[in-house]
């Protein structure tokens, strides 16, 4: 594209597809703007000409979620982020997810891209950033690589924000199995004030059930793993065909799940968030789970959405 001609705000489009599948990643953010199966769309996306809505997509590092007001401290210094959530005074969703990221390699069924995280107030770290978007016969796959390019150890937590849709099921009918134990409980900033068994309350889909009027936006810990040592969220419809796997592999030890409830207009309840996240909120605060990448140490991570499942 003519560096003079006018841009998408969500900038470059790269296309991926395979065997009836097909996702649309984009530069600003990094993220998944599509995903659909032989033509139906499975992911809650937006237009190209439009700004993220409610992180839909987006690649959330190095934190996810929230940091209550922006403060933390690490290394033995004290360390004040910018507030992004002006209305709950907190530090949302990282630093990667406005960047423009750069396009690496494309292939018709894959595409790597990038962004260099340079050091700046509040995260004094520079961090390398890659991840490979691929679709197949098995559905999508994102596989994510983050390196300390610095000199000091850097604090570190990795999320995605992925909205699922089954064709034409409300989120009400949408059975919902999460395999956490334990649950974040929330003060009214929807930061962390405390961590509660599931067993036997209305926040346990240990066992599929229907979501219903359940008001979701709910951090999962204490996952029930895989044979792999991963962990699945699935969604499944009235009818049993009608189905999605959202899979992460063992580097992610918690779910956060969203049921929309504060976004307005359309997608109102119009889909679920599904966020395999590597640490709870405010987790920069707490020390729960949060990641020390050493210098020159790369973490990987992987995850995708599996149809049918």
């Amino acid at each position: 594209m003519d560096s003079s001609e006018p841009r998408p705000l969500s900038g470059a489009q790269w296309t991926i597809s395979a065997a009836g599948h097909e996702a649309v990643v984009v530069e600003v953010g990094g993220g998944l703007r599509t995903y659909r199966q032989d033509g139906v769309d499975l992911l809650d996306g937006y237009a190209p000409d439009e700004l993220c809505p409610g992180s839909a997509g987006q690649v959330l590092a190095p934190w996810p979620n929230r940091i209550r007001d922006g403060a933390y401290s690490f290394g033995g210094r004290s360390l004040q982020l910018h507030i992004t959530e002006p209305e709950r005074n907190t530090a949302l969703h990282g630093l990667v997810n406005w960047a423009r990221w750069q396009l690496l390699d494309q292939r018709p069924d894959e595409v790597t891209i990038g962004f260099d995280l340079p050091p700046q107030p509040g995260y004094p770290w520079p961090l390398r950033l890659r991840t490979r978007w691929s679709v197949s016969a098995d559905g999508l796959r994102g596989e994510h690589e983050v390196s300390n390019i610095g000199v000091e150890p850097a604090p570190f937590g990795f999320s995605v924000h992925p909205y699922l849709r089954l064709p034409g099921v409300p989120v009400e009918d949408v059975e919902l199995r999460v395999p956490g134990q334990t649950r974040v409980m929330v003060d009214a900033r929807l930061l962390p004030v405390g961590a509660s068994p599931v067993a036997g309350t209305e926040y346990d889909y240990t066992e599929p059930r229907r979501i219903g009027g359940a008001v979701l936006d709910t951090a999962f810990g204490q996952v029930i793993r895989d044979a792999d040592g991963g962990s699945a969220v699935t969604l499944r419809g009235p009818d049993p065909a009608t189905a999605l796997r959202v899979w992460a592999d063992a580097q992610f030890g918690w779910w956060q799940v969203y049921t929309g409830d504060t976004l307005t207009g359309e997608r109102f309840r119009r889909s679920v968030a599904i966020e395999p996240m590597t640490c709870p909120p405010d987790a920069f605060r707490s020390g729960r789970d949060v990641l020390t990448l050493a210098p020159g140490e790369t973490w990987r991570g992987g995850w995708g959405i599996r149809p049918g499942a």
